[in-house]
């Protein structure tokens, strides 16, 4: 259970990085102070193509993993509960994030951190649900699909810095792993 915890903990650190990225480069310190900046309005157009592409990334992951465990029909219903989550736990990080970037430049300092642990609450959470439900995917699993998983989660990135969570490809001996949004 520990192994297997830690290894869909790295899976899901990377994708929260990946879809934190955009909210901690507008962490830097503004030009102009606080009080004198603008309020956000609307959603950032780059946040909205970012969930978008975070969405698209989630949708490809879900086709990737399915046909590398070679799921049945008979497996569907704990399939399609897994990838519910999956996506579920994406739109949850991406509006999360969202929500931080917009209030971010008229934060102080202190509620800059809780936010950030809020963040960190949130994927957390997300990472608990998705873990419940591979759990009852990963059981309806044949032997051999079994084996295809736990080569998947033993090395995510599949060696040589190759991350499957970058659009990289793992190898043949490790397939990529599965990310909660991941992000999510």
């Amino acid at each position: 259970m520990k192994n297997s915890l830690r290894s869909l903990t790295l899976p899901a650190l990377v994708s929260l990085a990946l879809v934190a990225a955009p909210a901690w480069a507008q962490q830097a310190t503004p030009a102009t102070p606080p009080a004198a900046q603008k309020l956000p309005t609307t959603t950032p157009p780059g946040a909205q193509d970012h969930g978008q592409k975070h969405a698209d990334a989630v949708e490809q992951r879900i086709a990737d993993l399915h046909a590398q465990l070679k799921i049945t029909d008979q497996q569907a219903k704990p399939w399609d509960t897994f990838a519910q989550t999956m996506r579920d736990n994406a739109r949850k990080a991406d509006q999360a994030f969202r929500e931080r970037a917009q209030k971010l430049s008229t934060m102080t300092a202190e509620d800059a951190m809780k936010s950030y642990a809020d963040l960190t609450e949130t994927h957390a959470d997300n990472m608990k649900k998705l873990s419940s439900a591979f759990s009852d995917l990963y059981d309806a699993l044949s032997p051999a699909q079994k084996q295809i998983a736990d080569a998947m989660y033993r090395n995510p990135g599949g060696g040589k810095g190759a991350s499957p969570h970058k659009g990289g490809k793992a190898s043949k001996a490790a397939p990529a792993g599965a990310s909660s949004s991941a992000h999510s």
